[in-house]
Parts: structure tokens; C-alpha cells; sequence
């Protein structure tokens, strides 16, 4: 008799979980559930953090990564796991002050890792996240 377990999503190079494309909380639960070790707990409080910023956030996973947006304006945050961090991405990183530390080959974007030991400092990531959420999205 088969067992009729789900099977957990397969990770990809660097532990992103493989995840299908899809919108709503839903594919966003799986791709946290899917995160590899501590990078999990980091993923529910990521989105508690954006839920609570952003009342009627929207949300898909694409590419295999998170994204957070305003229905019908664009994305403005996407985040995604690496071996050794997590990489949250703010399409328009350069208008936030202050600008989050990591440069981008794409000039407006900026990026901020979070790392296992990292103390996070929420109250800033609150408000990188609401100032992107009133910037225009992004069309991806």
C-alpha cells in the first residue's frame, strides 16, 4: 500500500526551498514550512513583521522566492534562502531611509541579510517595510 504522506518540497542549491508558483498565504506557508532549520523561525516572523506593517498585504511565491506586494500596484519586498543567510529583497531599496546596507546590480534595489545569530532589529525592518509598501511596486 502506497503512503499517502505529502512529500516535503525539494530544496534547490544554497537550501531554497522548491516551491510552485502561486498566490495567496498559502504557497507563502509552504515555502516557510519549507525553509531549511532556523531559517524557518525567520521566515514566520518575516511575515508576521510584513502582515503587521502592511494590512492586506499580497502575497505569492514566483521563482521559487516570496513576494509581498499591493494587489494591483506591485511588489516591493521578495526574499529568498541561501546557504548561509536569507536575502530580503526591497525593489526599491534606495528610496528607504536609511538605505539598507547591500548594493544590487539593479540600481534602485537594495537588499539586507539576515544571518543565523543575527539579532534582528524588527522595529527597522517595520519600517523599511512600510516605507516600501508606499513606493511603486514592482512588475515582475
Amino acid at each position: 500500500m502506497a503512503d499517502k504522506t505529502p512529500e516535503k518540497p525539494g530544496l534547490l542549491s544554497g537550501g531554497n526551498p522548491q516551491i510552485a508558483k502561486g498566490y495567496g498565504d498559502g504557497p507563502i506557508q509552504a515555502y516557510i514550512a519549507a525553509m531549511p532549520g532556523w531559517k524557518s523561525d525567520v521566515g514566520r516572523r518575516l511575515d508576521a513583521l510584513i502582515e503587521k506593517s502592511v494590512p492586506n498585504v499580497y502575497k505569492a511565491v514566483k521563482w521559487n522566492s516570496p513576494f509581498y506586494g499591493i494587489e494591483g500596484e506591485g511588489w516591493f519586498l521578495g526574499y529568498h534562502c541561501f546557504a548561509k543567510y536569507i536575502k530580503l529583497t526591497f525593489f526599491r531599496g534606495t528610496s528607504l531611509d536609511p538605505v539598507p546596507p547591500v548594493a544590487s546590480k539593479t540600481p534602485e534595489t537594495r537588499y539586507f541579510h539576515i544571518h543565523e545569530d543575527d539579532d534582528l532589529d524588527e522595529a527597522q525592518l517595520a519600517s523599511w517595510i512600510r516605507q516600501a509598501s508606499e513606493l511603486p511596486g514592482e512588475r515582475l
